[in-house]
């Protein structure tokens, strides 16, 4: 399945450490595309296996993590508005 990612983590009780640990998980598993957002195809098992990792650091009082299911890429509409950055503009 394709898989939309979008995470706000609270700067409160040490939130900088959290969204650090959530960034480098999420970086596992999907690109990221923006800020807090990552996108890529996962099966059912690695979302669990995401899902299970983030459960340590999110705290559910002040986070939150959105997640946009699609069967494919392809039947997903995106659009960007205003400047596109090159997922891969990182690699030398």
């Amino acid at each position: 399945m394709y898989v939309v990612l979008v995470y706000d983590v609270s700067q409160q009780e040490n939130g900088a450490k959290r969204w650090s640990k959530i960034f480098k998980i999420c970086k596992r598993y999907l690109t990221h595309i923006q800020n807090s957002v990552f996108e890529g195809e996962l099966s059912k098992a690695q979302l669990a296996q995401l899902q299970q990792e983030l459960k340590l650091y999110i705290d559910k009082e002040l986070d939150s993590v959105i997640i946009f299911k699609s069967r494919q890429e392809k039947w997903l509409d995106k659009e960007f508005w205003g400047r596109k950055d090159d997922a891969t503009s990182f690699i030398l």
